[in-house]
């Protein structure tokens, strides 16, 4: 198992290896493989990059994310602006029915509400909003309402599991309940757990993902 030193710099270096980031404003602790990042960045999409480059170096079992946003004064933006340039940025992109989400603003702070049929909506919806100026943080409210009601085949989800390269299904476990899955079991990094959680929504049908997949290292092969 990685001491907490030499996991605290690999994380800084993973930090580093982020051509978004700028590494001297975020600090790193690490205790028992839990992550705490804090410190400042000028924008939203940073904060959010610097908590996935932490996930995903190997040995970190969850990250804490304390980290500020602080824009400066010629860059603050109106909750009213900030309103109208999510509206637009949903409306020309073509990934998100953008009639079928609410926004809502305030202090900087964005929720999106609403109903779409596939979880990739939902995600391009929160990634057109991740970038722009003077959001400081988003809610994604928005919940899945499959356009199909065909009943969701567990076999059909570790069928894509088991075809996926990078994972190991062997240890993961696929339960069905009308239009809900649950992964359980373990795998071996957040890279495979998230990549896990992606095939399970790619299902017709499916609703809700509840992925309780661990994460447990194999640190032989990191020696």
């Amino acid at each position: 198992m990685k001491t907490n030193e030499v996991l605290q710099k690999d994380v800084q270096d993973a930090l580093k290896w982020e051509p978004l980031l700028n590494a001297a404003e975020i600090g790193v602790t690490c205790k028992d493989g839990v992550v705490t990042l804090t410190g400042s960045v000028n924008d939203y999409a940073k904060k959010s990059e610097a908590e996935k480059a932490a996930k995903n170096v190997a040995g970190v079992s969850a990250v804490v994310e304390k980290i500020e946003i602080n824009y400066s004064s010629w860059g603050t933006t109106s909750d009213g602006d900030i309103a109208r340039e999510i509206i637009s940025a949903l409306k020309w992109n073509f990934q998100v029915p953008g009639d079928k989400v609410q926004v809502k603003v305030e202090n900087g702070w964005v929720t999106l509400e609403g109903e779409l049929p596939w979880n990739f909506q939902r995600e391009a919806a929160q990634a057109a909003v991740r970038h722009l100026n003077g959001v400081k943080g988003v809610s994604n409210k928005l919940t899945i309402k499959a356009e199909t009601r065909d009943a969701v085949e567990q076999k059909d989800i570790e069928s894509a599991l088991s075809r996926n390269w990078s994972i190991d299904n062997e240890d993961i476990a696929v339960d069905v309940a009308g239009s809900k899955v649950t992964l359980t079991g373990t795998v071996e990094s957040w890279y495979q757990k998230d990549e896990a959680g992606r095939i399970a929504w790619n299902a017709p049908g499916v609703e809700r993902v509840v992925n309780d997949l661990v994460v447990e290292y194999d640190y032989a092969l990191m020696d």
